[in-house]
């Protein structure tokens, strides 16, 4: 619903999916227009930072022994040979192989914001984002969980709570495949597009309506 001064309503639920009244959001942040090549930009940054970089393979220097040539330089009717260390004998090393190194790359801060202004206006165009006025559980089961999720049809989420989890949250979520839980700190968005429904507390929506205006 479009309210007034660049502003528009979205609707709180409990986890129970009970009606718990509605917040005011920017439509700066919350109805802006997504650009693939934003999102994908930012998705490959991401995907580049978590990358180890830890493949390697021996240079020629990394080879124990092998400094004296082979045989003599002359008279043998072979090729000449300075060490058995070269990529071409066996146990030798490896020509221009992989070295230990890191995939990150630089990206401006207003593109990472922009990104993730884009991707919750896809989830809220798509109707797959869920407000939520208090993520928490009475117990810390596993069966509770996906029982109130089902009810939503939710099968797949990236859920983002408030700076700290619920432990019977944390509990209840760990044994399923996939449900992803962060706090707020996490939000990101790989995750929102990588998982099919977005579930977010009414107090995270407010923070980031406040950060990324």
């Amino acid at each position: 619903m479009i309210g007034v001064m660049g502003k528009m309503k979205v609707a709180v639920k409990t986890i129970l999916n009970e009606d718990a009244g509605s917040i005011d959001v920017r439509e700066s942040v919350f109805a802006c227009e997504a650009r693939e090549d934003i999102l994908a930009r930012v998705v490959r940054w991401q995907q580049a930072q978590r990358r180890q970089g830890s493949r390697r393979t021996k240079g020629r220097g990394d080879i124990v022994g092998g400094k004296k040539k082979p045989w003599r330089q002359k008279g043998t009717g072979r090729a000449r040979q300075g060490s058995i260390n070269a990529p071409h004998f066996r146990g030798g090393s490896k020509a221009f192989g992989p070295v230990m190194r890191s995939h990150g790359h630089q990206l401006n801060k207003n593109i990472r914001r922009l990104a993730l202004r884009m991707a919750l206006s896809l989830r809220m165009k798509q109707e797959k984002m869920f407000v939520w006025d208090v993520l928490a559980l009475e117990e810390g089961k596993t069966a509770l969980l996906a029982k109130r999720l089902r009810a939503l049809g939710i099968t797949s989420a990236f859920i983002v709570g408030d700076d700290t989890i619920h432990e019977n949250i944390q509990r209840a979520s760990r044994n399923l495949p996939h449900i992803h839980v962060l706090p707020r700190q996490g939000m990101n968005v790989y995750d929102i597009l990588h998982k099919d429904t977005l579930v977010i507390t009414k107090q995270s929506v407010q923070h980031f309506d406040s950060i990324l205006s």
